[in-house]
């Protein structure tokens, strides 16, 4: 016997806020630990910009307290507008001071407002109980769970992102102006937070608008308004506004490392990266499920994966070493499961509570297992002791003078907790190797230290790697040295 409708409503409801709050447990837990969970040298970066903003803000800051927080955000650099920098740095007033927990917080209510909005989209495409399910993946996958906390640009784009092909789905349902305009709003919102999404934005605005007017769309004033919601403010920024940094960063990312697509080994490696982080099985999956999709969503699934992959064509070096490049993957997965779920699930459902009993119950172990394991990789590892190493280090290095570091993360936590800013030696890593060819850079040791007082050495793997630079380093005298750091005075020669 079925239960009654509004029972049934009541249960997947009350599933419903279970889950949201379980995804926003587990992303709130060890909060205020350092932010090197993941990606450290974006949430470091991120870090110094909203300490900058912070700073300029703060009656009590001193003239030198500004004048190094606005060098170490110049020494950053900036490709994107500092949105969530600038929301974070607000918030210190409120928590009364610096805390990463501030950022984490924000970032988790982004998530789970996506969240609710996807899932009601699941939930109109497919069915309420096949929503849930592929709720439940988007909420405690391990990667998702990770990169969706983190302090950086990312994170917020996608989570507008999915607000906006929400309302963009609800428009093409019954062309309303309401739902135009949350959905241009939103969408060029997300492209404004960071350019990445123009491709996804794109191909989702095109397909759902040909799907709803087909070729009388070019009448329609909503559409004209939702396009120029959506591009108009990322092309003032990036193009009017900062065109020299976009242009560097196209060139930089783009064009020197075009080679790349070229080999079948980057497809390769692409492929398996992406299934170390969502599990290959559920890509193909989720493709599977993009393929046989109600038409409406089948014409917006289709439409993302086609632009997942020019962005990946686009940017192909950070497809197989940069994960966070692949957050916006995510909720695109998920969609693509709420469809295979729903045949699956209404199968069982018509086999009796005998049978679909230990169904529930594996299903409810799989995802347990999950969410144990995101919980199990956010504790693993504590970095509270890295504040007070970097600030000791910041105490060795004299505030005159220049100094240029062999370290970690581009030098940002020397920046961030040291209150040092230095120059950079250049790592050998393998997007030296591809640009470069990985040639010698202790060859230009004179040229490269010009200026410079110190040599700061952190980062000892690196200095393994550079057995020349090693021997240099070993004819100047040591001004300081403790556990994990080593200070050359280059003025003795």
């Amino acid at each position: 016997m079925k239960s009654p409708p509004l029972s049934q409503t009541r249960i997947w409801f009350a599933s419903l806020v279970f889950l949201l709050a379980l995804g926003g447990l587990l992303r709130l837990l060890d909060i205020t630990d350092p932010p090197l969970d993941f990606q450290p040298s974006r949430q470091l970066r991120n870090s110094l910009v909203a300490r900058n903003i912070y700073y300029s803000l703060l009656p009590s800051a001193t003239d030198e307290q500004r004048a190094l927080t606005e060098s170490f955000a110049k020494s950053v650099g900036q490709y994107e507008p500092p949105v969530i920098e600038t929301v974070v740095a607000l918030s210190y007033f409120v928590a009364g001071g610096e805390t990463i927990a501030v950022a984490r917080i924000w970032q988790v209510f982004f998530l789970l407002a996506a969240g609710i909005a996807l899932f009601d989209l699941m939930r109109r495409a497919t069915s309420p109980w096949a929503a849930l399910f592929a709720l439940a993946y988007y909420l405690v996958l391990p990667f998702s769970v990770q990169s969706s906390r983190s302090f950086q640009p990312d994170p917020l784009m996608t989570s507008a992102f999915v607000g906006g092909i929400y309302f963009l789905y609800r428009w093409s349902e019954d062309q309303k102006w309401k739902w135009a305009l949350w959905a241009g709003g939103l969408l060029g919102f997300a492209t404004f937070v960071k350019i990445v999404i123009a491709f996804f934005v794109g191909g989702a605005a095109i397909a759902l608008v040909l799907f709803t007017l087909r070729k009388d769309f070019w009448k329609s004033k909503q559409v004209w308004t939702m396009a120029g919601m959506m591009i108009l403010p990322a092309l003032f920024y990036y193009v009017l506004l900062n065109h020299g940094r976009s242009t560097e960063y196209f060139f930089a990312w783009t064009v020197t490392l075009l080679k790349l697509i070229t080999s079948t080994d980057f497809y390769t490696k692409w492929l398996a990266f992406i299934g170390g982080l969502f599990g290959m099985t559920v890509i193909f999956v989720s493709l599977a499920g993009a393929l046989i999709a109600p038409a409406r969503l089948r014409w917006l699934l289709i439409s993302l994966w086609v632009g997942y992959l020019l962005y990946g064509l686009t940017l192909p070096f950070q497809m197989y070493t940069h994960s966070y490049y692949h957050i916006q993957l995510i909720p695109i997965v998920t969609l693509g499961l709420a469809v295979v779920a729903k045949p699956l699930i209404e199968s069982v459902a018509n086999l009796g509570a005998g049978r679909s009993v230990p169904f529930v119950l594996l299903i409810v172990a799989v995802f347990g297992f999950q969410a144990w394991v995101s919980r199990s990789v956010l504790m693993a590892e504590s970095f509270r002791h890295e504040p007070a190493f970097w600030e000791n280090i910041g105490r060795q290095i004299p505030a005159e003078g220049r100094t240029i570091a062999l370290t970690q993360d581009y030098g940002f936590r020397v920046m961030l907790w040291g209150w040092r800013d230095v120059d950079l030696w250049p790592l050998v890593t393998d997007l030296a190797e591809i640009k470069n060819g990985g040639s010698d850079a202790s060859q230009n040791f004179a040229e490269l230290t010009a200026g410079r007082d110190y040599f700061l050495v952190t980062a000892f793997g690196q200095l393994d790697k550079q057995p020349g630079l090693k021997t240099i380093l070993d004819g100047y005298p040591v001004l300081s040295e403790g556990d994990g750091y080593v200070l050359y005075d280059l003025r003795a020669k």
